[in-house]
């Protein structure tokens, strides 16, 4: 099973190329605003509107040998406590050896944030090897399994 964080997910087609090219359940998990997928392989969970809603929704099914794609570190790093394999959008994996890194780095920013209101935010955008680095990790974590 792949789930997917999906609200702000900028990889929802290539999950499902991919998944479908394995023939790999997918579910969709959203507080709305999404177009439910008319592929059978792919199933959209509407949650509730609220803080971390479709996060806890994820984490309370997510398990070993399942994938979940999101970019929101806290729901990674359940994630990866569960055993479930956790690719951020741009082809990053968050695992065991390096969540606590992932954590510390977003509090620090977080805190960064917090001390100077005007300070501009550094993200950089979604780019093309983004998305295919992407590809490449889940072609490869569905092979692995």
């Amino acid at each position: 099973m792949i789930y997917v964080d999906a609200d702000a997910c900028p990889v929802k087609q290539e999950i499902e190329k991919v998944a479908t090219r394995h023939r790999v359940p997918v579910t969709q998990v959203a507080n709305g605003g999404l177009r439910p997928s008319q592929n059978p392989l792919v199933e959209t969970v509407f949650v509730p509107e609220g803080p971390d809603v479709a996060d806890m929704w994820i984490a309370d099914r997510a398990t070993t040998g399942d994938i979940v794609v999101t970019s929101d570190i806290p729901l990674a790093a359940r994630c990866v406590e569960a055993g479930a394999m956790v690719l951020k959008p741009n082809g990053e994996q968050l695992t065991a050896t390096n969540i606590g890194n992932a954590l510390a780095m977003r509090d620090l920013m977080a805190d960064l944030r917090a001390a100077d209101p005007f300070r501009q935010g550094s993200g950089k955008g979604f780019t093309k090897a983004d998305r295919s680095r992407f590809l490449q990790a889940l072609e490869d974590a569905l092979r692995r399994r």
